[in-house]
């Protein structure tokens, strides 16, 4: 065999694995990230590689994917305190995406991917937002004006995510209260709605009272009404139109025969 062949061959060959080592192809809805590993120029460059297929030098240099599309994380509970010191358990879930454009930057900030950025550096913002809220409320302000709160939360997440890159679609707390808080709540509840039940009562008893009064007078002025009409004329006259004709028997009626044998 000649050996020119075999070695043009074998450069072929090379040169199709280099190419495909060299060449990746970024997913829609995401963006490439070029690192270089080698050099006092290494890091991230800064531009954001659009999707499509990106060449890169594989002995030299790294290619990351980050995603810009809209993800969920929904972190483990944890407990934080109140300004009064009441404990609170917070179950957060956040809605973020990371700002078109900002993969080079957040990848030449930390070095990780964005699984490990989610659970380690955007739950500490997650954490420290919660705490820092909670510090300013006391219990009974939290509980009258928990949506106030929320928004107070959320303002500063969102404003501490959107400095590193990130946007904060949605946060959910998922507060639960203190064993004693959701007790006083149940009381005062259940006291509200006996306090109406009562209520309630009250009034159907004074209803059924005024309806009696009302049934009271109206039989007394008939009463009243009857007794005034009743006049002896009235009387005589009522006692002519049912009188019969016959004169009224009263004990033994008298004999005019006497029986004779």
């Amino acid at each position: 065999m000649n050996k020119g062949l075999l070695w043009t061959g074998i450069a072929l060959f090379v040169l199709v694995i280099f190419f495909y080592t060299s060449c990746t192809r970024i997913d829609a809805g995401h963006e490439g990230v070029k690192v270089q590993m080698y050099g006092s120029d290494k890091g991230v460059q800064d531009v954001s590689l659009v999707t499509g297929r990106v060449f890169f030098n594989p002995f030299t240099e790294e290619v990351h994917e980050f995603p810009v599309f809209v993800q969920t994380a929904d972190y483990e509970p944890f407990t934080v305190n109140a300004k009064d010191g009441s404990v609170f358990t917070v179950d957060p879930t956040i809605t973020y995406k990371v700002i078109a454009g900002h993969s080079p930057a957040i990848f030449q900030k930390y070095r990780k991917g964005i699984k490990e950025i989610t659970s380690t550096t955007l739950y500490n913002y997650v954490r420290d937002a919660f705490r820092i809220q909670f510090n300013e409320f006391t219990t009974d302000s939290m509980i009258s004006n928990r949506k106030g709160f929320e928004n107070a939360v959320q303002a500063q997440l969102s404003s501490e995510l959107t400095k590193e890159g990130f946007h904060l679609e949605q946060l959910t707390s998922g507060i639960q209260y203190p064993e004693s808080i959701t007790q006083a709540i149940d009381a005062k509840n259940r006291a509200v709605q006996q306090a109406m039940q009562v209520e309630n009562e009250l009034r159907v008893a004074e209803a059924n009272a005024r309806k009696l009064i009302v049934l009271a007078e109206s039989e007394a002025k008939a009463n009243q009404l009857r007794q005034q009409s009743l006049t002896p004329l009235l009387i005589q006259q009522q006692f002519i139109e049912k009188w019969d004709g016959k004169t009224p028997l009263y004990g033994n009626s008298p004999v005019m025969f006497k029986t004779v044998q």
